[in-house]
């Protein structure tokens, strides 16, 4: 089953970086590797402590928010409002593709996939 899980986040990201490349804004290739990964900025969330670190990554890693992002973008003709959710939608299947899920507040190893990194190894 988790292959299978696995091999439709592959699809889902490569669907999404296909929307990408359509909807680019006209940008570099290399400004859309930093922009790939600036969602993993929401980890900064941890410094405070697991809850608020917990609640900022979900937010920045929930693939409904990102579908209602490029949504609004789309219906409303926002090219840059549709890019971003097309943004957040990839990297949140490419996380998943990679086995981090959604976040737990206990620790962030725990996540909805599963035991995490240390979390996983104890």
């Amino acid at each position: 089953m988790k292959k299978l899980l696995q091999a439709e986040e592959i699809l889902l990201t490569a669907a999404s970086i296909y929307l990408l490349s359509k909807y680019s804004l006209g940008l570099s290739i290399w400004v859309w590797i930093p922009l790939f990964l600036a969602p993993d900025l929401s980890m900064l969330g941890y410094l405070v402590n697991t809850r608020v670190g917990a609640w900022t990554y979900n937010l920045f890693h929930h693939r409904g928010i990102a579908v209602a992002i490029a949504a609004t973008g789309y219906a409303a003709g926002i090219p840059v409002l549709l890019t971003a959710g097309l943004l957040l939608f990839a990297h949140s299947t490419f996380d998943r593709m990679m086995g981090y899920g959604l976040k737990y507040n206990d620790d962030f190893g725990h996540t909805h996939l599963g035991k995490i990194g240390k979390a996983a190894r104890s």
